[in-house]
């Protein structure tokens, strides 16, 4: 999640604003790119005047620029040190054949600086820039403030708020899952369309569980590889009380499938995490799961592929892991808490105190000593961000929903992995949730980016979102 964007800018001018202006504003630019990490894509000064757009020739010249960068361009900014040419801006944008989030800046005026020498006017010129952008039919992102100087703290919030947009569709555009296993005959609620995600360019591949325990079975427990994701394992939690043999088959089981993964070219899993596998290979894969999703390659329970997907949404635009949890329990009658929890494979991301234990709850039916491999740890207080996305078959259409919260330390004893969270008008998020036939599962990530999330998936990519505030 380290990878340095690369950002296009293009820069709007008018002829008879001061030429200054143009200057400055290029030099605020690549400051602030430098001081991102932001590798930038723009006009050299000599390409056109000052590097900026006045005319036709000057979009063609942005638009074959942009165009050889094509492959590699994550986003563009549009600023206005002044009013800017429109029409220039939209033309550069449409010859380029890009297809990545835009996001427009235009500078404030001074109070003491309306005179020729500094007057901008790019409060109205930002207006003009939107107008053609919806007529040419090219999705856009705006600032907070409606003008805004590079140099403040609002700007570095809106800027870092796209790159996280720009993250978030390129990584959901030609993202692909692995379904492990069919899924739990008891949980129609992770029933998903893979057509409606193929159709947005989400592929799922598939293998069944007896591939995957056939695949395990061939391999030694002496060999070199699995004592290696043996120390792995050793090193990731406190597994003290499970049984080297249940440790042997996590090992075996995440090699299978991690190697599945790299010859089909995934980015994340959803598992068939009960019954067959207590049953059949008498283990619980939540430590396997946990470590890819620590590792960026988020894995979700009980097949839920577009609950994995809302996993995978939240950590592009987060840059942290993130995890699936059910909306479990109330918090006694405080009506803005719940408690969420799972049995649990949450990252090590949200569990300082991470150790290995048991699922008692699918112990009690599928025995405990079948179930090692779970594990257990409380989220401490912090931001998280819950979100979910899901296919409606009935409307054909891919929605979602986003919110923000807050991790608290209040009391709570249980096992598992869990977090008691606060999110204001809890209730009535629930009763969107249950009349929208939402599922159980949300993702959660520990940072705020809903917004970031929202952008993204209405604006580029057209799906029906709910934000809760």
């Amino acid at each position: 999640m380290n990878n340095e964007p690369n950002i296009a800018i293009l820069i709007s001018n008018r002829d008879f604003f001061p030429d200054v202006l143009i200057k400055e504003a290029r030099q605020d630019l690549l400051k602030l790119f430098a001081e991102l990490g932001i590798n930038p894509i723009i006009l050299d000064e000599q390409d056109t005047k000052l590097g900026a757009l006045e005319t036709w020739h000057d979009a063609v010249r942005c638009g074959e620029l942009f165009r050889k960068n094509r492959d590699t361009i994550d986003g563009v900014l549009v600023s206005l040190p002044n009013f800017g040419d429109e029409k220039a801006v939209a033309d550069a944008l449409r010859t380029s054949g890009l297809n990545v989030p835009v996001l427009i800046q235009a500078y404030p005026d001074d109070l003491d600086q309306f005179g020729l020498e500094r007057r901008r006017d790019a409060f109205c010129g930002k207006v003009s820039v939107c107008n053609n952008l919806r007529q040419y039919g090219i999705p856009f992102s705006l600032t907070e403030p409606h003008t805004v100087r590079p140099s403040t703290a609002s700007f570095r919030k809106d800027l870092q708020q796209f790159l996280a947009a720009c993250r978030l569709v390129r990584g959901l555009r030609g993202a692909r899952i692995g379904a492990v296993g069919a899924r739990p005959n008891a949980f129609n609620t992770t029933r998903y369309s893979e057509k409606l995600l193929e159709g947005a360019g989400i592929s799922v591949n598939t293998i069944d569980l007896s591939e995957v325990f056939g695949r395990a079975g061939k391999i030694a427990d002496d060999d070199v590889r699995v004592r290696q994701k043996l120390d792995e394992i050793h090193a990731y939690a406190d597994d003290a009380v499970a049984p080297r043999e249940s440790l042997v088959r996590m090992a075996k089981f995440a090699l299978v499938v991690l190697d599945w993964m790299s010859d089909l070219g995934l980015t994340a899993t959803a598992i068939q995490c009960w019954s067959s596998m207590q049953q059949n290979f008498h283990v619980n894969v939540c430590t396997v799961m946990s470590m890819m999703s620590e590792q960026f390659m988020p894995s979700a329970c009980e097949v839920d592929i577009a609950g994995v997907v809302s996993m995978y949404a939240l950590q592009l635009a987060s840059g942290r892991p993130s995890a699936l949890v059910d909306w479990n329990n109330n918090y006694g009658d405080d009506p803005d808490k719940c408690v969420l929890f799972h049995c649990g494979n949450w990252a090590k991301d949200f569990l300082p105190d991470i150790r290995m234990g048991t699922a008692p709850i699918l112990g009690t039916v599928l025995g405990e000593q079948n179930t090692f491999g779970a594990l257990a740890g409380r989220t401490p207080a912090g931001p998280m961000t819950y979100a979910r996305i899901s296919t409606d078959d009935r409307n054909g259409e891919i929605r979602a929903f986003v919110g923000e919260g807050q991790f608290t330390d209040d009391p709570l004893n249980t096992f598992g992995t869990k977090a008691v969270v606060e999110v204001k008008n809890l209730q009535s998020l629930m009763r969107f949730i249950c009349k929208n036939g939402f599922e159980h599962h949300a993702a959660m990530t520990s940072a705020h980016v809903a917004a970031s999330f929202e952008d993204a998936l209405t604006t580029y990519l057209g799906w029906n979102v709910y934000r809760h505030n």
